[in-house]
């Protein structure tokens, strides 16, 4: 998880625990440390982060932000076992807090386990049910888990709720391409015409059949000289590895994902996906 999204889960925390402006910090006090954890996080100190999260647990066992704070933050330093052990803690603190299934999904798909990522979404849409059209995460734990069926139908739920995404079509395209052939795939291709994010319109007609790699390619590196290196060229080669690898053609496959995953620290949720399919493939040359 990129620190931008960490923040996205902690800053509420951050937000609940300072009150009336700057406060003293407190050796003493979980809810402090906690806020001078997600501080430290913030300027790139992660060892420091997991240190101060790590004594507001000792402070008070009982109390289930400081686990799943430091669940997060292990996370964040790729630290996947420690982060399902904390969720894990907090999950039998309150079976009943959505919060802990939903992150421990997440730390489940990276480690690899899918199985236990999807069993642990389905824990979350029970106590949050609302954000079932919008789990978009629980559809790529099917795909990589096997069930392509269902994440076929869970791709067709989140278009309801984010019809201009080229990487949701593209998904439930794979889990059809696996469900029911390629052919079949291509035919049911989701039309995304709303995605203005380079390289993605180029991506769309890839699996469209209108375009090729090359333009894909070509799309990516004529983004501005600030972008090139980051989001377009990790999305391109991601893609691209996961359109060769649908047709057919593993080693081109490999060499993009292989790419892509080079790529992935900036990139968030999808540089996770990135990782997890290049462990794979590596776990396959073995």
């Amino acid at each position: 998880m990129i620190r931008s999204e960490f923040l996205r889960v902690a800053l509420p925390l951050l937000c609940a625990v300072i009150v009336g402006g700057v406060v003293a910090a407190d050796d003493k006090d979980p809810a402090d440390l906690a806020r001078r954890a997600i501080e430290a996080y913030q300027k790139g100190d992660g060892k420091k982060a997991i240190a101060l999260a790590e004594q507001s647990v000792q402070l008070d066992p009982r109390r289930i932000e400081s686990w799943l704070l430091r669940a997060r933050l292990y996370s964040a330093q790729r630290e996947h076992a420690m982060s399902l052990v904390d969720f894990t803690e907090a999950i039998r603190l309150d079976p009943k807090a959505p919060e802990g299934w939903q992150g421990r999904g997440e730390s489940n798909f990276r480690a690899g386990r899918f199985a236990e990522s999807v069993a642990d979404f389905d824990e979350f849409l029970k106590r949050a049910p609302s954000e079932r059209p919008h789990h978009w995460q629980r559809g790529i734990s099917l795909y990589y888990a096997g069930r392509f069926k269902d994440g076929k139908e869970q791709f067709e739920l989140h278009q309801t709720v984010n019809t201009n995404d080229v990487e949701n079509a593209v998904w439930h395209f794979l889990c059809t391409a696996r469900a029911e052939g390629l052919e079949s795939a291509r035919k049911k291709l989701i039309p995304i015409s709303g995605d203005s994010r380079i390289p993605m319109a180029e991506v769309h007609r890839l699996f469209a059949g209108k375009a090729t790699p090359k333009d894909v390619i070509a799309a990516a590196e004529a983004a501005p000289k600030v972008k090139r290196a980051g989001e377009p060229l990790f999305y391109a080669h991601l893609y691209l590895g996961i359109y060769h690898e649908a047709i057919g053609e593993p080693d081109p496959a490999r060499s993009y994902i292989l790419k892509a995953a080079e790529r992935a620290d900036q990139n968030g949720y999808m540089g996770d996906v990135a990782r997890v399919h290049a462990e794979l493939l590596k776990k396959k040359r073995q």
